[in-house]
C-alpha cells in the first residue's frame, strides 16, 4: 500500500467503493486523511463495511466540511452529465481529483522523480504496460505493475528511487489526475472510444495527449491522424521524443517495424534492435506496435541488444489476447 499523506488531518468525501476506490479508501486513512466514503450501490457499501470501512451518507452530508471529493474512474466527470457527487463538489468549491492524482502528489512528496511509465491509448495498453514490466523486470530493475491493468495504483508498493512504477492509464483516470508529469509517457493509438464519457473525439484525444505532453520522456506511436497531430504539436514546443512507427517506413528518427524487425533509425541510419520472429505472444501488427513502443521506453537500456532480445522471447503475454 501507499500511504497517501496529501489529506492528513483533513476531511476528504471519496466516491466508488470498486477495487480502486476501497484501495484509495484505506490507502487515505492509512496517511491520515478524515475519510468519508460511500457509493450508489448498497452492495458496494455492504463491502466496504465488512472490510472496515465506516459509510457516510454523502447526499446527506455538509459538503463545506470536505477539501477534495476523490473519484472513482467510472463515475462521470462531464458526460452525459455530470454524476451527483461532481455537481456538490462543484457548488462547495472543491476539487475533484483521482488515485492517480493522489499517487504523483505521494510521489513528489517521497520520492520526485522516481521512475514512472505511464502507458495510454485505445487499444494495446495492457500488452505493451506488461511487457514493459517484463522489460524492466528483465534488465534487473524492482517493478510495480498496476493501474487499469489490475491492482489498484495505490495498493502497490510506495514510490522510490530504485523501483519503476508502469502505470496503465485510461482516459478517466487521467481526466482526473491534474498533475499528472511520468518519467516516460507513452501513447499507442487513437481511435473512436468512450465518446459517451467525452463527447467528442477532439475532447477524448486532449485528455490522451495529456499523458505525454507532460512527461519527462516521452513515446508516441505515429500511425494514426490523431497521435501525428499530437506529436506534431510537441514537436513545435522543441520537446524531445520518440517516435514509433509500423505503417510506413519513411522516419527518420525513431523506432520503426521491418517485418519482423524492430529497426532503431537516427538520422536517417538504421540498425536492429530485436527481432519478433517466433516470439508466439507478440505475433501480428498490433503487438509489433506494443513491442516497439515498450522497447522504446527503456531508453539506453535497449542497446544491450542480446538482453533484450531474451526479454522479448520470456514474455509470456497476457491471458485472453489474439
Amino acid at each position: 500500500m501507499i500511504p497517501v499523506t496529501c489529506f492528513q488531518g483533513k476531511r476528504v468525501a471519496l466516491f466508488g467503493l470498486g477495487g480502486s476506490g476501497l484501495a484509495t479508501a484505506r490507502a487515505l486513512l492509512e496517511g491520515g486523511a478524515d475519510v468519508a466514503a460511500y457509493d450508489d450501490s448498497e452492495e458496494a457499501c455492504d463491502t466496504a463495511r465488512a472490510a472496515g470501512l465506516t459509510i457516510t451518507e454523502l447526499k446527506l452530508a455538509d459538503w463545506d466540511d470536505f477539501v477534495a471529493l476523490i473519484l472513482s474512474p467510472g463515475v462521470p466527470l462531464t458526460h452525459p452529465e455530470p454524476h451527483w457527487t461532481v455537481e456538490r463538489a462543484h457548488a462547495a468549491g472543491i476539487e475533484i481529483i483521482g488515485d492517480i492524482e493522489l499517487f504523483c502528489r505521494e510521489r513528489a512528496k517521497v520520492a520526485p522523480g522516481s521512475p514512472f511509465v505511464a502507458i495510454t491509448g485505445t487499444n494495446g495498453k495492457s500488452t505493451t504496460t506488461a511487457l514493459i514490466a517484463h522489460l524492466f523486470g528483465a534488465f534487473g530493475h524492482d517493478v510495480e505493475l498496476g493501474g487499469n491493468i489490475g491492482t489498484p495504483i495505490l495498493a502497490l508498493e510506495p514510490p522510490s528511487p530504485e523501483r519503476v512504477h508502469v502505470i496503465e492509464l485510461s482516459s478517466f483516470q487521467i481526466d482526473l489526475a491534474s498533475s499528472l508529469a511520468p518519467s516516460v509517457g507513452v501513447l499507442l493509438n487513437i481511435t473512436p472510444d468512450h465518446l459517451d464519457r467525452h463527447g467528442t473525439m477532439e475532447a477524448y484525444a486532449a485528455i490522451k495527449e495529456r499523458c505525454v505532453a507532460s512527461a519527462e520522456r516521452t513515446v508516441i506511436a505515429i500511425d494514426d491522424e490523431y497521435t501525428r497531430a499530437i506529436a506534431e504539436r510537441l514537436r513545435r514546443t522543441g520537446k524531445l521524443f520518440t517516435r514509433v512507427l509500423t505503417s510506413h517506413h519513411e522516419l527518420r528518427d525513431g523506432i520503426v517495424v521491418e517485418g519482423d524487425r524492430l529497426v532503431e533509425r537516427r538520422r536517417g541510419r538504421s540498425s536492429e534492435l530485436a527481432s519478433l520472429a517466433g516470439i508466439a505472444s507478440l505475433r501480428g501488427r498490433h503487438n509489433a506496435q506494443n513491442a516497439a513502443s515498450a522497447v522504446a521506453t527503456l531508453g539506453n537500456l535497449a542497446q544491450d541488444r542480446a538482453r533484450l532480445q531474451q526479454a522479448l522471447r520470456t514474455f509470456p503475454g497476457l491471458p485472453h489476447r489474439m
